[in-house]
């Protein structure tokens, strides 16, 4: 495999990140594929997106209408073609995306058939075959994320212990040792195949998922020996449901955070249910995904934190809501995130009333003059 370089005419189209702050627009995607144009091809969805007013876009790389994943880790060409496709829709690639692969890292075995649909037909009904083409999957996505000029990528973690999430009937000494045991071995392989590629893997923080909070993403990282490709995805919405602190997460997490989310969510328990939903339907339950502005995250408050920690990704809407149609989610999102963009400040607000200063003076000022 050649680690050939992207000609400078496409290399010259890529954003770089600056210390202006968060970019974006971005859209996520995953929820806007469809059979029909212009849904149905890179270059319709792409046109789409623009016509948003989104500058890029986050790809999932299961589908290939939009990346042929494993043409992208073999050919710079390739790879060139569908950065200019993008740039000539008036957008660029802000990251690839393996959260289908992701999941199917660490399946147990009470969700293999639910899962199974994430995988390749002929790979259903058979674990581990499909377990070594997830692998494969994201090891193919390290080079095409490094070819694409990339320096971050999405995934899931996949999960072993999810079905004993809660202590009943009490889990036996030493069984979520060997799950994360477990998971690192899984994972570790994969993060350093993304090391050599020179890409952060950034998990996404979700229920469902062995990483779902921060105690359990600082498990997977002591079991990876704090591996430094080990990152985070940031989405707020997934804190809302399971009612922790978003914004301390960011003062906890920041120097791990490699990209962000934008997506909305409320919380409104009753005397019926509360975190966990009483299996009812989206609509139903007191924790909901919804579009941008209608549920309760501060998005002000995550932006300013954001900014202050340096971050200068992309805000990237990612789109479920129970509510609302996604052509609106869409066209909504971007003025939203656009509205939420800090400038990042170059100088001190008291600028004006600034006096000059020398060690002697200060010393004066202190009544320590010789």
């Amino acid at each position: 495999m050649s680690h050939s370089e992207p000609s400078p005419s496409v290399a010259a189209k890529r954003p770089e990140p600056t210390a202006s702050g968060i970019q974006g627009p971005a859209i996520f995607l995953a929820q806007f594929l469809g059979d029909e144009a212009p849904f149905n091809s890179l270059e319709g969805i792409t046109r789409w997106a623009a016509s948003q007013g989104y500058k890029a876009v986050q790809m999932p790389t299961g589908d290939a209408r939009l990346i042929d994943l494993e043409r992208a880790a073999e050919s710079q060409d390739y790879c060139d073609e569908l950065i200019a496709t993008c740039a000539d829709a008036g957008v660029v690639i802000s990251e690839l995306s393996t959260h289908l692969q992701g999941q199917l890292v660490a399946v147990h075995p009470a969700f293999d058939e639910l899962f199974d649909d994430f995988a390749p037909a002929h790979l259903r009904g058979n674990p581990a075959k499909r377990q070594a083409w997830a692998v494969d999957q994201l090891k193919l996505a390290a080079r095409a994320s490094r070819r694409l000029g990339l320096k971050v990528h999405a995934t899931f973690s996949g999960a072993l212990l999810w079905p004993y999430v809660y202590p009943w009937p009490q889990r036996p000494e030493g069984l979520v040792d060997e799950g994360f045991a477990e998971l690192a071995r899984r994972w570790r392989p994969i993060l350093d195949a993304f090391d050599a590629e020179g890409v952060d893997l950034c998990f996404e923080i979700h229920a469902g998922e062995d990483l779902h909070d921060g105690a359990s993403f600082e498990r997977f990282l002591a079991a990876v020996d704090d591996h430094p490709r080990a990152r985070l995805l940031f989405d707020p919405s997934h804190f809302v449901l399971q009612q922790m602190d978003y914004l301390g997460f960011i003062d906890r997490y920041h120097q791990r955070i490699g990209m962000f989310h934008v997506k909305d969510a409320e919380f409104q328990p009753s005397a019926r249910s509360g975190v966990y939903g009483g299996y009812q339907s989206w609509v139903d339950r007191p924790g909901r995904f919804r579009s941008l502005g209608d549920g309760q995250v501060d998005f002000s408050a995550i932006f300013s934190k954001l900014t202050q920690y340096g971050f200068s990704g992309w805000a990237v809407l990612e789109w479920e809501c129970c509510l609302k149609d996604s052509a609106q989610g869409a066209a909504e999102g971007a003025p939203f995130i656009a509205r939420h963009l800090i400038q990042k400040a170059t100088r001190s607000f008291d600028d004006f009333a600034a006096v000059k200063a020398s060690p002697e003076r200060n010393r004066r000022i202190l009544g320590l003059a010789d």
